[in-house]
């Protein structure tokens, strides 16, 4: 009876000290970590909550990369596009001057020849690469937007960019095909740039009275062409801006879901820290009245 009474003092007061050892740990692990829960079972409400804020955030952050996809392509494109317009300015000041009947034909075909150079540098920005080294401007085509075709500069991309998500069921296409800029109808019907600026060439090299009239005429397709790439610049400049706007978005519904997380997840660290100090202190206390008992002259006779 005795030996039993004194095993059980030493499992219960191990029991005791076990527990108050485990409490302190678990609390510093709090502090630690900031995050008072550390099974579901602590609180499954609250951990129903955090596991349902965490897939927010899981798919946030899928919006947030597509986000910065759709920003890099829509900013390539906008400085594509302000390449092709002072290209397009370029080529109708040089109109401009061919269609002064007072030049020589050596002199309209220099002017001929800069503007072929610029019909060039027209199909290099055309075949330019976004941010994932596909055609820029070729829609979902991999290779290049156009192609020289018999010597006409051919669309031979798709016809569409597919948009990409960027959060709240919101979504923004991140470009633009290159018809959608470069096609365009003037007085004769559908054209291109590429078509304008190679009948102006051409024109112009060939010389006599019909290369200024060609220059003349060339004129008025040249800004209708050049409207159609300012309007592009808006529909970018629009979709730079709404991309923006679902990031702040974005950002302050990741504040406050962090917020929130805290409210329901968070330790109040220094109520925590109270806590382990009282554990603390209890387990001091109890591990020092137990060296007491234990050395007791009466245990010490029992045994």
């Amino acid at each position: 009876m005795i030996n039993l009474s004194t095993g059980a003092f030493y499992e219960r007061s191990g029991s005791q000290i076990g527990t108050l050892r485990s409490r302190a740990e678990s609390l510093q692990k709090m502090i630690g970590s900031g995050e008072r829960l550390e099974r579901s079972s602590d609180d499954p409400v609250a951990a129903a909550r955090l596991r349902t804020l965490a897939r927010g955030e899981r798919l946030a952050e899928v919006d947030n990369r597509n986000s910065q996809l759709a920003q890099a392509d829509l900013q390539l494109t906008d400085q594509a596009l302000n390449s092709v317009a002072d290209i397009v300015i370029r080529v109708r000041e040089l109109a401009l001057q061919g269609s002064n009947q007072t030049l020589s034909d050596e002199q309209r075909a220099a002017i001929g020849t800069e503007i072929d150079s610029l019909q060039e540098n027209l199909l290099l920005l055309a075949n330019g690469r976004n941010a994932a080294g596909h055609a820029l401007l070729g829609g979902q085509a991999r290779g290049a937007a156009y192609e020289n075709i018999n010597g006409v500069a051919t669309f031979v991309g798709t016809n569409a960019v597919d948009p990409l998500e960027i959060g709240e069921g919101q979504s923004v296409t991140p470009g633009l095909t290159g018809p959608e800029i470069f096609n365009f109808s003037d007085a004769n019907g559908p054209t291109d740039l590429f078509q304008v600026l190679g009948n102006l060439a051409a024109a112009l090299a060939a010389g006599g009275t019909a290369a200024a009239d060609a220059s003349s005429a060339a004129l008025g397709s040249l800004d209708v062409g050049l409207e159609k790439v300012t309007t592009a610049q808006t529909v970018i400049g629009s979709r730079l801006n709404w991309v923006d706007l679902m990031d702040e978005r974005r950002e302050k519904n990741s504040e406050r879901v962090a917020s929130e997380k805290g409210d329901v997840g968070g330790a109040d660290i220094a109520l925590t820290m109270t806590r382990l100090q009282e554990t603390l202190t209890v387990l001091e206390a109890t591990q020092a009245s137990f060296v007491k008992l234990a050395n007791l002259s009466l245990f010490s006779m029992i045994r």
